[in-house]
């Protein structure tokens, strides 16, 4: 997975980086398929602020968290697009047609 980090009002970290790295490869066993993901850090005053945009063949997940602490903000962000992805993955999976339901064709 390509992942794209912005930082906006903090200073870059790579402990940040590293860390949101390891949470965000946990993701890719549930993606369809390998995308790209837009991360930024914010900071407005007290407030730490995580934007991830999950972006790939078949899916899109937008998902943004806010707390006092990054380490906290980039765990329920990261819980927030799992989620996401689950269902997306669930919905995809119950709209498939069951093969084995259709009767070969008589001529």
């Amino acid at each position: 997975m390509q992942i794209l980090v912005t930082f906006k009002n903090v200073d870059s970290s790579g402990y940040l980086k590293t860390y949101l790295e390891e949470k965000l490869t946990r993701l890719e066993k549930i993606m369809p398929h390998p995308g790209t993901a837009d991360v930024v850090f914010q900071e407005e005053k007290l407030r730490k602020i995580v934007d991830v945009n999950l972006n790939g063949k078949g899916f899109e997940v937008h998902a943004k968290e806010e707390s006092g602490a990054w380490n906290e903000a980039i765990d329920l962000v990261v819980d927030k697009a799992k989620k996401q992805l689950i269902r997306n993955k669930e919905k995809i999976q119950s709209h498939r047609v069951d093969t084995s339901l259709i009767g070969e064709p008589t001529a």
